[in-house]
């Protein structure tokens, strides 16, 4: 009698779930370890984007993570999510970046967010003069929910659209001075300074772990100690690697 070949489901179900991670690749290491080695990184940082809606917020990162400007953008539901790996001084940090909704009606959600960013751009459009008098409301936001010592990237965006501007460069600096945040205007179109709005953020969060601000063995910091480290290398007395995210929904 000839015996009956076993059926392949398992076999199937795991190409499935692979197909599954590999879709999500380019926002978490979660693919297969026979195909590629997961990069590893000193530090994860989470980062918040806030701000009105419209002022370029999802162009923003989808310019930081994609090198490209879509011109038509639906409204964010909720959040939307990215991440990079960029280099500080040498050292290796992935950037997990939520881009949260600007609408009035989905501000108890964005307040779920500032909860473990160790970063966040606060972004108006220098064409809008409404979205820069709303600054001071989102950031009593972020300085309520958030850890303390978040640092905070004022983006003033669209200065491409200089012959619009509605608010001055001069306006942004001193808004920014006053309390107590980074500056910088951008534009996701041309991706001007869009990179050093990032990197710059990263900078001072990097700077203040080296100072002592963060107690980094503390997720709700936003940071995270990187997994694949090299034991013995600086900063490895910040606790336990890592864990991988899981993928998108």
């Amino acid at each position: 009698m000839r015996r009956a070949k076993p059926k392949d489901q398992p076999k199937q179900a795991q190409k499935s779930s692979d197909t599954h991670h590999s879709s999500c690749s380019s926002f978490f290491d979660t693919t297969s370890s026979r195909l590629r080695p997961a990069m590893s990184y000193d530090y994860l940082f989470k980062y918040i984007i806030i701000g009105d809606t419209g002022v370029g917020k999802s162009c923003l990162l989808l310019q930081f993570t994609d090198k490209r400007f879509q011109p038509v953008h639906d409204l964010t539901i909720g959040v939307e999510f990215g991440a990079r790996m960029v280099t500080i001084e040498t050292r290796p940090i992935k950037l997990q970046i939520w881009d949260t909704a600007g609408q009035e009606s989905f501000r108890s959600i964005t307040r779920s967010y500032y909860r473990g960013a160790a970063g966040a751009l606060l972004v108006y459009d220098i064409t809008r003069r409404e979205t820069f008098n709303h600054l001071a409301s989102w950031l009593e936001d972020a300085r309520q929910h958030a850890n303390p010592n978040m640092t905070i990237m004022l983006v003033g965006n669209k200065c491409d659209l200089a012959h619009r501007r509605a608010v001055s460069k001069e306006e942004g600096e001193q808004f920014a001075k006053e309390n107590g945040l980074l500056f910088l205007e951008a534009s996701a179109r041309t991706a001007q300074n869009v990179e050093e709005a990032f990197i710059k953020t990263a900078g001072k969060i990097l700077q203040n772990i080296q100072d002592g601000v963060f107690d980094v063995s503390n997720e709700s910091s936003g940071i995270k100690v990187g997994y694949g480290r090299p034991q013995g290398s600086a900063g490895a007395r910040d606790g336990a690697v890592a864990q991988r995210s899981g993928c998108c929904s």
